[in-house]
């Protein structure tokens, strides 16, 4: 079959860090900063815990491609190329009653899309999640990604059999670092469809479960009153209702995208004015002080989850000791 030319802006050479927000960059930056975690992911792989993990997910859904799901596949295309990922990952649907998609793998990444998000969003809507998927690919997300989704299965089954790694730990600051990830997606899935209101809507759907007749202007309305609310009694509740959570509230990421939007960039990067990969370069001093602002932030989180980086790195040190021994 042939595959019709792309109807999606396209965006040659885009660097992530063209559209990735100080958060994302901030607690990768601290994330990276844990000692050896890059390690913890090659033990599993070597364990081979990641390709059970991913056959495990595999094995019950649908690939698909040309002959299967082709106008959904010509979509997963289109964004991929808008991108211009390199390479374009496998894409896969499961039947799951949450809307929802994810993108695992490190070494090759694969999209898996749940049937009811097919089933309850229009074909824009789906192309905004399959280039926010693809945002994760071209972020390079997948790498802590994976380590996340694993650690999240080992806890949900109580079977570990990874002796003294402090799963639960290592969950509760990967699940941060993943929200901070979510809001560098929803800017690259805007930049996609081209289209703010597209990607609120994609997140006031899930939200809602895609029922007929919400209306979006009231929840860009309710976007903003959570933004504005200066209760600080309220930010305990909040912190504690999100700490298990892989994304940040809906009203949260609506907030944040359309303030990003009113800023220029998103304007500025859709009239050709963005970053390459590769010309990087160095972050000013207004970006740098913005992502240190996050970076407090997110050590905080580590420190007030695990007892900070240097006690989850030693851990995970003891993790790797006793394994070999």
């Amino acid at each position: 079959m042939t595959v019709p030319a792309t109807t999606l802006p396209s965006y040659a050479d885009i660097s992530p860090n063209a559209f990735q927000h100080p958060a994302d960059r901030a607690a990768t930056a601290a994330l990276g900063s844990i000692p050896l975690l890059d390690m913890v992911l090659k033990k599993l792989s070597a364990m081979r815990f990641e390709r059970s993990f991913q056959q495990l997910l595999l094995a019950n859904a649908v690939r698909v491609g040309d002959h299967q799901l082709p106008e959904l596949w010509r979509s997963h295309l289109e964004c991929t190329r808008a991108l211009d990922l390199a390479s374009t990952p496998d894409l896969y649907v499961r039947q799951l009653p949450l809307m929802n998609a994810l993108t695992v793998g490190s070494s090759r990444p694969v999209v898996i899309v749940n049937s009811a998000l097919l089933s309850g969003l229009p074909g824009i809507e789906q192309k905004s999640v399959l280039a926010h998927e693809a945002g994760h690919v071209l972020s390079d997300h997948v790498h802590y990604a994976t380590v996340l989704a694993i650690v999240q299965r080992l806890v949900a089954t109580g079977l570990s059999p990874l002796g003294r790694l402090p799963l639960q730990a290592l969950l509760l600051v990967l699940l941060e670092w993943y929200r901070c990830a979510e809001l560098s997606c929803d800017r690259a899935a805007t930049l996609v469809v081209g289209d703010p209101l597209v990607t609120c809507r994609v997140l006031m759907d899930m939200a809602g479960g895609g029922v007929a007749g919400l209306d979006l202007n009231a929840f860009l309305q309710q976007a903003n009153e959570y933004a504005e609310t200066e209760d600080l009694l309220a930010r305990p509740g909040r912190f504690l209702t999100e700490i298990n959570q892989t994304h940040p509230f809906a009203v949260r990421r609506v907030n944040e995208l359309m303030r990003w939007v009113s800023e220029g960039d998103y304007d500025r990067i859709r009239a050709g004015s963005y970053l390459r990969r590769g010309q990087e370069p160095p972050p000013s001093d207004q970006f740098q002080e913005a992502t240190e602002h996050y970076r407090r932030r997110f050590l905080e989180i580590v420190d007030r989850l695990a007892g900070g980086v240097q006690k989850l790195g030693s851990q995970v040190l003891t993790w790797l000791r006793d394994d070999d021994e």
